[in-house]
């Protein structure tokens, strides 16, 4: 099994996936060990010489001009977990909980929180044993962060609240002592220090990230499959045009669909093809690839970026400086980098499901698709009494005006909350949840054109494909049969894009 060690500097998006996916184990070094205790015993002098300190021994948002007494502190950080865990709807998927837990686990192994190192290690330990909290999806506007989503994961963290633990759903309290685990009784700051922060946009936005990278690559296959199916024009990929305008995603994408194609009988130069009648370029949907899909390409990049400092990121508040003697009360949890970023990424997304349906409805319609059959009904059925694939456009073009109405920005609807107090907040988990189901609409519809694509091949010749595409052609084989009469497809579009998710494709 692969093992995970968090430093708070170093977790890539990757480790986030062997964690979230593949239940990798993490580990904490002594490093990191040494620094939260030295932290810790910072934040008990600041404490013991009886400094106020924001949310150690003052209320919280609007009511932090309120001095909490000595005596009372510990019973503020429970106070704090309690009344903010008012999280609504379906529970989060176990493998968001683990990129959550783990997520805040690094922020923590930072050493800037002021938390007990046996605090952080119990939320390590709950990992590892995979006791998973059972947290609501709504409740979220990521203003001090995902205040209600921590909040239900730190209720059984201290015993509290409900659990999955080996495919039961119990109290906190049971699954922490079936695993072995020994409840965490929170000190002062403690509380504040677990729930201030970015960690479930941050998780959504890591796996979106990493599973937008996948699509983007798996698009250019569709891509090429469908150029080869239409008898396309090379020349729209040839390097000097990309060389001519110099955005990376383009270059690179115009590079992959070469090496797709490489090889192929059925594309054809632009000379070529005003020599058999055709014109010398294609639609966009086929001639733009590069600067279309190149520029979503660009965009995932982008959110990589952002995302990945942010797993890195000191995000609760306040913020503990013991080499430079201070205790720092600011705004590191607010989401706006990540719901930004992940509005950006909804837009780009959208974008690779409009444009795939663009070139489903080609492949479909006799008046446009160079000699294929309408809906590529089989030529030992008959066409009427066949209806093909004219139904998968439908759902693509559904699936694809949804994503249109989902890809409007998050980031600029901030209502403010705790009377005023926090009067710009980021939205981070809606961007987050919406770029996760365009995500998904425009895996579906990217499945549907690998579907269409391999079936018009089959017209225009499978033996003149190229070298790459031919592989995925066998890929998309293995899974979906060619058509030969009407049957139901839609648990092969499910198969199909369930083939994107695992990477088999590429």
């Amino acid at each position: 099994m692969d093992e995970i060690a968090i430093d708070g500097e170093t977790l890539r998006l990757e480790d986030v996936v062997k964690v979230a996916r593949g239940n990798a184990k993490v580990v904490i070094s002594e490093k990191v060990k040494k620094q939260v205790r030295k932290s810790r015993e910072f934040l008990e002098k600041l404490v013991q010489d009886n400094h106020v300190i924001y949310g150690v021994n003052t209320g919280f948002g609007a009511l932090n001009n309120r001095i909490i007494p000595q005596e009372q502190i510990e019973q503020l950080q429970i106070n704090l977990i309690r009344s903010h865990s008012v999280g609504v709807d379906e529970p989060l998927t176990t493998e968001v909980v683990r990129a959550l837990m783990l997520l805040r686990a690094n922020t923590l192994a930072k050493g800037y929180s002021g938390i007990r190192l046996e605090t952080l290690e119990t939320l390590v330990e709950m990992l590892n044993k995979r006791v998973h909290p059972v947290i609501p999806a709504k409740g979220s506007v990521g203003a001090s962060g995902d205040l209600a989503p921590l909040s239900h994961m730190i209720l059984v963290l201290i015993g509290e609240g409900e659990a999955e633990y080996q495919a039961k759903i119990m109290n906190g309290k049971e699954a922490l002592a079936r695993a072995g685990i020994k409840p965490v009784q929170l000190m002062f700051k403690e509380g504040v220090a677990l729930n201030n922060g970015t960690q479930l946009m941050t998780a959504m936005a890591a796996l979106a990230v990493y599973d937008a990278e996948n699509l983007i690559a798996t698009a250019e296959v569709a891509t090429a499959l469908s150029l080869e199916a239409l008898l396309g024009v090379s020349d729209a990929f040839d390097e000097k045009i990309q060389k001519a305008r110099s955005h990376n995603g383009q270059a690179i994408t115009a590079k992959n669909i070469r090496k797709l194609i490489a090889g192929s009988k059925l594309v054809q130069t632009g000379r070529e093809a005003v020599n058999k009648a055709h014109g010398p370029h294609d639609p966009y949907s086929l001639r733009c690839a590069p600067q279309v899909l190149g520029s979503v390409r660009d965009a995932i990049a982008y959110a990589r970026r952002v995302v990945e400092v942010e797993i890195n990121s000191a995000t609760d508040n306040p913020l503990v400086f013991p080499e430079e003697d201070v205790c720092l009360s600011g705004g590191n949890f607010h989401g706006q980098p990540i719901s930004l970023a992940m509005d950006v990424l909804s837009i780009a997304l959208t974008i690779v499901g409009n444009f795939a349906e663009r070139r489903i409805a080609r492949l479909l319609d006799e008046k446009l698709s160079n000699g294929l059959p309408a809906f590529l009904v089989p030529p030992q059925a008959k066409a009427g009494l066949s209806s093909g694939f004219m139904m998968v456009q439908y759902t693509a073009a559904a699936l694809a005006s949804e994503n249109k109405v989902l890809a409007h920005p998050a980031c600029v609807d901030s209502i403010p909350t705790s009377a005023n107090f926090e009067d710009f907040v980021s939205m981070g988990v809606t961007a987050s949840q919406k770029a996760a189901r365009i995500l998904k609409n425009s895996e579906y519809i990217t499945a549907i054109e690998l579907l269409c694509a391999a079936q018009a091949v089959e017209y225009s010749g499978i033996e003149k494909l190229g070298k790459e595409t031919k592989k995925a052609y066998n890929a998309i084989r293995r899974i979906v049969p060619m058509l030969k009469e009407d049957r139901a497809l839609n648990e092969e579009i499910e198969k199909l894009r369930q083939v994107i998710r695992s990477q088999a494709i590429l």
